[in-house]
């Protein structure tokens, strides 16, 4: 979809990325304008930093999901991409990661990213790992976010996204890493019932992810991940009630990319 937005996002992909169309045409609906860009490209050129206001790692299964899910491209990001990362995020701009995106910004430790409450070197205090009943699940689920401090959510709003994941169980070193990411509000979105009620057990809790968390966001609340895709659904008719949903003129996904334009677009407009 064609844009001419000023606001520009860059969607890193590589071998197995597989949800970087419908992440791109996500950030289009909310107006933005997107450059595609394989990461082999930004390892030998990392100028297309400076002309993207928002980083998004897509969905998928990058390099087959070898070793663990997101590891190898997390270790190209942490051990090659580091400085200009750290970079990015001192200036300002947005990352999100969704899914196989999360599982890389888990990994490479931009999330939860430096902790006051941990040293500077903890980068890797917590995970994501194989769902509790070991197999793969592919549906949708109810969720609602949590944080006043990230810049995607709106606290309290309600979400109902298709999750597709293997490794989508979060999990924390120990519990005082879980108390500094509450007392941090870097829990930024959690199951629920359909109801909206807590998720305590299977299915509501699709993975087994401690205090059934979908997402977390770094405490500048610009950084955030989760493993539900919002991008497949961005159109009304993507959803599972679509003949339903004929009067509905928004779908609960692209909320997220507008939330993100909208703060990039204020920052922009202050900046001038």
């Amino acid at each position: 979809m064609a844009n001419n937005s000023d606001l520009k996002v860059l969607i890193l992909r590589t071998a197995g990325t597989n949800c970087d169309l419908e992440l791109a045409r996500a950030f289009e609906l909310a107006g933005a304008s997107t450059t595609r860009l394989h990461i082999n490209q930004l390892l030998s050129d990392a100028s297309a930093f400076h002309r993207h206001q928002i980083l998004a790692i897509p969905g998928g299964f990058s390099y087959g999901d070898d070793i663990a899910s997101g590891k190898i491209l997390a270790n190209q990001l942490i051990h090659h991409l580091k400085q200009p990362l750290q970079q990015w995020v001192a200036d300002g701009k947005l990352i999100i990661g969704i899914c196989n995106g999360f599982q890389v910004l888990v990994k490479s430790g931009l999330l939860p990213g430096p902790m006051p409450q941990l040293a500077d070197d903890d980068w890797h205090p917590a995970t994501l790992t194989h769902n509790a009943h070991n197999r793969f699940e592919d549906r949708w689920v109810h969720l609602r976010a949590e944080s006043p401090l990230c810049k995607w959510l709106t606290p309290g709003q309600k979400l109902h996204l298709p999750i597709a994941h293997g490794e989508g169980r979060f999990v924390t070193r120990d519990a005082a890493v879980l108390s500094a990411l509450k007392a941090n509000h870097q829990i930024a979105l959690k199951y629920v019932d359909s109801l909206g009620n807590a998720a305590t057990n299977f299915p509501d809790n699709p993975n087994g992810s401690t205090e059934a968390i979908a997402g977390i966001c770094d405490i500048t609340g610009r950084v955030f991940g989760l493993m539900p895709h919002p991008e497949r659904f961005a159109d009304p008719l993507q959803g599972p009630a679509w003949t339903s949903n004929l009067g509905i003129t928004q779908a609960d996904g692209l909320q997220i990319f507008i939330n993100a334009v909208g703060f990039v677009r204020q920052k922009m407009a202050v900046a001038v």
